[in-house]
């Protein structure tokens, strides 16, 4: 069943945890539950960091637009850009205020946006933190870039390979087409690439450096708060982060 969005004021609670844990079971077998459920809750963790309300907000890899209902619900003008039509058109007919486009060179002028966010998408292209870079290029001042990618050596790493792609990636891939006949959807080295906790730190700690942006969080996205800890532990991070956030704001 399609999800409300979050009531009262979000928190990263354990039950919270638990229970996004327990959509993520339906990604596959039902896709619709799993997305506005991770919609909803994604309104409310980039609300403790923006006002959505008026805000202009770009979705870089919108897809289908699961997450158009809730981030307008929430007040934001939504803007939503994929490369792929055939993925913004899973739902239907393709939205007013949706672009096609590569997420490696926004359409969009420097400095034009309030909220900047992109879902699990990251690890779908081959140079990423150029991605990231163009995101932090049409921020304006005072806005936010909202990032989360799912790590290579966290359990969901591979995708729908998994756990094999812990013996390689195109391993797993290989594996995959040999059991079921077909490709997996993302195919590692094409549509699938390796991106870790490791990566990702030192991107922003090197772009928090420059006089144009600051560094607001670096977070494990889908644990409770306590747990925040382990994306400064070495070797460890890369298997238990699962999801990595990276919030910045731009000066």
């Amino acid at each position: 069943m399609p999800a409300e969005t979050t009531p009262g004021p979000w928190r990263p609670s354990l039950r919270r945890s638990v229970r996004l844990l327990d959509d993520f079971r339906y990604e596959q077998p039902d896709p619709d539950r799993f997305y506005r459920a991770l919609a909803a809750d994604s309104v409310g963790q980039l609300a403790t960091y923006a006002d959505l309300d008026g805000a202009a907000l770009l979705d870089v890899g919108g897809g289908p637009g699961y997450f158009r209902d809730a981030f307008q619900a929430a007040g934001a003008t939504y803007w939503a850009l994929d490369a792929d039509v055939g993925e913004l058109a899973g739902l239907g007919e393709i939205a007013a205020g949706t672009v096609v486009g590569s997420g490696l060179q926004l359409p969009f002028r420097d400095d034009c946006l309030d909220v900047c966010y992109s879902s699990n998408v990251l690890e779908h292209v081959p140079d990423p933190w150029r991605m990231a870079e163009e995101m932090v290029r049409v921020t304006r001042p005072g806005g936010l870039v909202f990032l989360s990618c799912t790590v290579w050596w966290g359990p969901w790493g591979g995708h729908e390979t998994a756990p094999w792609h812990y013996l390689g990636g195109q391993y797993a891939r290989r594996r995959y087409r040999r059991v079921h006949g077909h490709e997996p959807k993302n195919k590692y080295g094409e549509s699938l690439f390796a991106v870790t906790v490791a990566a990702g730190t030192r991107w922003a700690r090197r772009r928090s450096a420059a006089p144009d942006v600051d560094l607001v969080a670096l977070l494990p996205r889908y644990h409770p708060w306590w747990a925040r800890w382990v994306v400064r532990v070495p070797v460890l991070r890369e298997l238990v982060t699962w999801n990595l956030v990276i919030v910045l704001r731009k000066r």
